[in-house]
């Protein structure tokens, strides 16, 4: 009677394990659940991801644009520096510029016949909001650059060099975390002179 009895609870649990295998009712909700952490990664990192190099790109625009006006010019002053400054604050729109995330410079840096590369004027640029630029002095009047790249090294010449930096913030922060700054530098040369002499 046991025997009989442990035999019909067997059965009945192998019925129970065939039923329970066979059985597809919530196999999509729990395969969705196994992707839905794998789905919420690709998509917040590619928000992250394509914001920076969005940010990124922009970032080059504005430093190859300001080099690229002081060196149209024979002569700058000090307003249009302070309007070349701004005009990089309007490429990077819609993404913020405070002092924070921002900054700019200008330099016209000469290089002698012994290929020696010293500044001859230099200036800096933090905007806040669209209208408002504070320009401060760069490098200092004299100061020997050592970065440039030796192609651009030609004697008795001059280079106009800009520097952008910025800092980005990820947007989600869920894949990166930090903030990741972000630079770009451009040399011209002077179109319509030798040289670019500034002007107070």
């Amino acid at each position: 009677m046991k025997l009989i009895s442990l035999f019909r609870h067997v059965l009945r649990g192998r019925r129970l394990a065939v039923r329970f295998g066979n059985d597809r009712r919530g196999v999509a909700a729990v395969e969705f659940a196994f992707i839905l952490p794998l789905m919420l990664t690709l998509m917040l990192g590619m928000i992250d991801v394509s914001s920076g190099v969005a940010i990124d790109r922009k970032v080059t625009l504005t430093a190859r644009t300001l080099s690229d006006l002081v060196s149209q010019g024979t002569k700058v002053s000090s307003t249009d520096i302070s309007n070349f400054f701004k005009m990089g604050s309007a490429i990077m729109t819609p993404y913020a510029v405070t002092p924070a995330t921002m900054t700019q410079k200008i330099s016209a840096v000469s290089i002698d016949a012994s290929k020696k590369a010293k500044v001859v004027w230099s200036y800096s640029g933090a905007v806040n909001g669209a209208s408002s630029v504070t320009v401060t002095t760069g490098y200092a009047k004299d100061t020997v650059i050592t970065t440039i790249p030796a192609d651009l090294l030609v004697a008795n010449t001059q280079l106009i060099w800009s520097e952008v930096t910025y800092t980005f913030t990820p947007i989600t922060g869920y894949i990166i975390k930090t903030n990741v700054p972000l630079s770009e530098d451009c040399y011209t040369r002077p179109r319509q002179s030798d040289t670019v002499t500034y002007t107070s």
